[in-house]
C-alpha cells in the first residue's frame, strides 16, 4: 500500500478545513470550490520550495481563497463576533504559522480555528 506523503496530507487538510469554513459561511459554489483548488496547486508548488512550511499550508490557503473571494465576490468570512452594525472580514494568523486562526482585530478575538468557523457562526456543522 502506498503511503501519502506529508506534503499530500498537508494540502488534503488545507483542503478540507477551507471547504468546511466556506460550506459554513454557505459560500462553497463551485466557482468558489475552483478558487481553492487553485491555491492548492500553488501552494504545493511552495511547499516543494519550501518543505519547512508544510506545516503553514492550511493558513495560507484559507489566506489565498480569502484574497480571492475579495476580489471577485466581496469580504469573507464576515466577523460574528461584532454584529451586523460594522460588517468586515475576519483574518488569519498568524500569517505565516500553524495552528492557523480566525481573528477579528477590532474586537481583539479569536473567533474560530480554520475549519471550524461553524462553531462560531452557527453555520454547517463540520462533521
Amino acid at each position: 500500500m502506498d503511503t501519502i506523503s506529508p506534503l499530500e496530507q498537508a494540502l488534503h487538510a488545507a483542503r478540507a478545513l477551507v471547504l468546511a469554513d466556506l460550506v459554513a459561511g454557505e459560500v462553497a459554489e463551485a466557482d468558489v470550490v475552483s478558487l481553492v483548488e487553485e491555491s492548492i496547486a500553488q501552494r504545493r508548488w511552495w511547499v516543494e520550495q519550501w518543505p519547512e512550511g508544510v506545516d503553514y499550508v492550511a493558513g495560507l490557503v484559507a489566506q489565498d481563497v480569502q484574497d480571492a473571494l475579495l476580489e471577485r465576490y466581496g469580504r469573507w468570512p464576515l466577523c460574528p463576533a461584532c454584529g451586523t452594525e460594522d460588517l468586515h472580514a475576519l483574518e488569519v494568523e498568524p500569517e505565516l504559522g500553524a495552528d492557523p486562526h480566525w481573528v477579528c482585530h477590532r474586537a481583539g478575538v479569536k473567533v474560530a480555528a480554520v475549519g471550524s468557523l461553524a462553531s462560531a457562526t452557527g453555520g454547517a456543522p463540520t462533521s
